[in-house]
């Protein structure tokens, strides 16, 4: 990936909230890279949604509508899972 993009990523993941930066950040170094440029790409869209939602979706307070960022968060939340 290139440089430019990785670092515009880790700004993105840079949130409001600890919880998320820690949760996004970890993703973006562990489990990012073995994406397919798709769920890269969802991965970038999924950082345009508000910290509050992606807060309740990461928690699993909430479940996203659309299946390409359910499936996002679910690979998230597995990260964080086996990362402890």
């Amino acid at each position: 990936m290139e440089e430019n993009n990785l670092k515009k990523l880790r700004w993105a993941c840079r949130r409001g909230m600890l919880e998320l930066d820690v949760l996004l950040g970890n993703f973006l170094k562990g489990g990012y890279p073995q994406l397919t440029e798709v769920h890269q790409k969802q991965f970038s869209r999924l950082l345009t949604f508000p910290d509050p939602v992606l807060l309740a979706w990461l928690l699993g307070k909430e479940t996203p509508v659309e299946a390409e960022m359910a499936h996002m968060v679910d690979l998230i939340r597995r990260h964080a899972s086996h990362s402890r």
